[in-house]
Order: structure tokens, then sequence, then C-alpha cells
């Protein structure tokens, strides 16, 4: 966890630090701060952290939430007030209910499944089979709250209907999950850097996802 407003020296440098260092680049950082973010500054964050969560009133829970999602800890080994805490928010689909989110998968079973699972949580499912039909359906429905993008798939792959979604100004806040099958090393790197907002590997955990896009929807 790192803030970024540090009395010797800005969470920018730190990060840059870490970055650059062979041993601590693998190492997930969640960024967490009170103070509203430039356009500029998400940018340049969403190459060097993890995630980004700003102090609130859920702003605890967001943040234990977060950092036991990216250590991967089973909620059960954490004391009872933290277990508690993440219950209770995992309890409220507030966040969900009534937001749109687009699956793009070139697997049907794959659209099926995540469907399911969205619309049970309340949420309002799109579907799309490849990159152009996403872009389609993007620039169509401007209340999409929250894109899940399949990186390998033919003809137009993931990483560049990202871009292209991001060439577009009005839509660099959306948030874009990246799913891809591999986890290999610099797979991360090459999502974010394509202008996604986070990454998961297939197959994935549902709870895992579900607990990133409560993430990414409460900012």
């Amino acid at each position: 966890m790192l803030d970024l407003k540090l009395p010797d020296m800005s969470g920018f440098e730190i990060l840059e630090h870490i970055a650059d260092s062979a041993d601590l680049s693998e190492v997930p950082v969640v960024v967490f701060t009170g103070r509203p973010l430039s356009l500029e500054e998400e940018d340049r964050l969403r190459t060097m952290a993890r995630s980004v969560i700003v102090k609130g009133v859920e702003s605890p829970e967001r943040l234990f939430d977060e950092t036991s999602l990216f250590m991967h800890r089973v909620i059960g080994d954490l004391p009872q007030v933290r277990q508690d805490m993440i219950y209770r928010l995992h309890e409220s689909n507030a966040d969900l209910i009534g937001r749109t989110v687009l699956v793009v998968d070139d697997d049907a079973r794959n659209i099926f499944a995540l469907s399911s699972v969205f619309e049970r949580s309340g949420m309002k499912v799109l579907t799309a089979s490849n990159g152009h039909d996403a872009l389609k359906l993007v620039a169509a429905t401007p209340d999409i709250a929250i894109v899940l993008m399949d990186i390998m798939m033919p003809e137009m792959d993931g990483y560049q209907v990202i871009e292209a979604i991001r060439a577009r100004p009005d839509l660099r806040r959306l948030p874009i999950v990246a799913l891809t099958a591999k986890a290999m090393k610099g797979d991360r790197e090459k999502c974010l850097e394509a202008g996604a907002s986070d990454y998961l590997a297939k197959p994935v955990d549902t709870e895992q996802l579900i607990a990133a896009m409560r993430v990414w929807l409460h900012r």
C-alpha cells in the first residue's frame, strides 16, 4: 500500500524506483490517496500500480478487499474483524446493481458463464464475440460502466480493442479488465500499456473477478 503524499519524496518517485527494480517490479502496489487525481496522473498510475483507492467513508473496507485480492489470501485466515469488513462489502451489490457490463470473448461458453454471474448480481449484460462488434457496442452504448476484455481473439485481439477504446477521449476513464488465458511474465505490463485498468488470468475465479469489479465500479 502506498500513499502518494509523503514528507520526503512523492509516491510517484517510489513507484518509479519499484518499477526499475528487478526484485520489486512484480510486487502488486495499491495506491491509497486522499486527493483527487488528474486524468494525466491516473494514466501514469495505471502503468505503475495495480489499483488506486481514494480515501473516503468506505476506503478501509476497499483497502482490505483490494490487498487481500492481490495477495490471494484466504479470507478465513484473516482476523475476524477484517473478515467482517470484507463480508459486509461483498454482501452488498450496490455498486453492481443496474450497471451495464460489456463482456467481450470469442468463446460462447465463457460469455454464458460470465453473463449468468453478472445477471445474478443485478447487472445488465452486453456481449460481443469479436473486437469489431465490441467497438460498435461501446460507441452506441454510452451507459456501459465496465468492460471485460478477452485478450486472445482472432483478427482483432484484445490489445487492439483496448487501444481503440482509449483513443477516444471520452472513454479514457472507462474501466477495462483484461482477461487472458496465459499467465505469462510480462502479460500484465502489456495489458496495462495497451490501456487496461486491471488484469486477471484465466480460468477466472468469479469471486475474485466480482471483487475487482466492485473496486472499479465504486470509484
